[in-house]
């Protein structure tokens, strides 16, 4: 029998990406598989319309806002415990190929060391600029994560996107599930270090096809993605860095600056606030 997989779609206030999320896995050609949703304390009507939508779907609520890690979290105790051998974390403003969980399964298997495998990631709509090739590097130095942007040899592959991240289970087992330390942001990078330095390694399905739009929940651009992201980045340096104080002022400094330069105040006190804490 093919491995049973179980898929983990976070929703928080956005019933209608994930409902385009959830027919597209639907649509999937991969038979041992079972969704969770697991909704974030929303506050408008996403629990209802779900239901009402996908009623075969298990639908889990947290009743508050547990953060990206901690919403996650709920669902992969669950696959856990209903004997999961792998764990799919999939974004719920994603959009996935009909392949998109077969690949992830094909790769996987293919090496008994890879503790988690990432998908192509592009964004909507387009099939042929990527967004990101499963995940990218952190340049310790700049204070600052990237993205490849095309194909790479999986060797370096520092960390996968949690846009779409399938977690071997027997690594689960081993280092844990995510730190819930990370409300939003940085909690993928800081799991794929620990995994590699849990002596596994991370892959990618390059058949693996996956649409994101990207920053739905809270906005691209927002302020408070800025306070997330540099809260997380401060959080993801201090853990993993040999120089925290240098990684993280110098990423910081590099946001202020934008932010000063194009006049964006709101967004300069957030970056500020979320890398010093309120």
């Amino acid at each position: 029998m093919d491995p049973r997989a179980h898929v983990i779609v976070l929703n928080w206030n956005g019933w209608r990406d994930t409902s385009e999320c959830l027919c597209s896995l639907q649509q999937l050609n991969y038979a041992n598989y079972r969704v969770i949703v697991v909704d974030n304390g929303s506050t408008d009507d996403s629990v209802s319309r779900i239901r009402k939508q996908f009623p075969a779907i298990e639908l889990v609520e947290t009743h508050k806002n547990l953060g990206f890690a901690g919403g996650c979290n709920v669902g992969i105790a669950l696959a856990l415990a209903d004997g999961a051998d792998y764990i799919w974390l999939l974004n719920n403003d994603t959009i996935a190929d009909v392949d998109a969980l077969s690949a992830l399964v094909v790769k996987a298997e293919s090496n008994p060391h890879f503790g988690a495998v990432g998908s192509a990631i592009y964004p909507p709509t387009d099939t042929h600029r990527l967004q990101a090739w499963g995940g990218g590097y952190v340049n310790f130095w700049v204070g600052r994560s990237r993205h490849f942007k095309r194909p790479v040899p999986d060797s370096k592959i520092k960390f996968l996107t949690g846009a779409s991240l399938f977690i071997r289970r027997q690594a689960v087992d081993e280092i844990g599930s995510l730190d819930d330390g990370f409300f939003m942001y940085w909690e993928d990078a800081d799991y794929c270090f620990r995994l590699r330095s849990g002596g596994w390694k991370l892959a990618v399905a390059g058949n693996s096809k996956v649409w994101h739009k990207e920053s739905s929940s809270v906005g691209k651009g927002s302020s408070r993605m800025d306070a997330y992201f540099n809260a997380s980045a401060a959080r993801f340096f201090r853990k993993h860095a040999v120089l925290p104080g240098l990684s993280l002022w110098t990423g910081v400094t590099l946001s202020l600056v934008k932010r000063v330069v194009a006049g964006e105040w709101d967004r300069v006190r957030a970056a500020w606030v979320g890398a010093n804490g309120p």
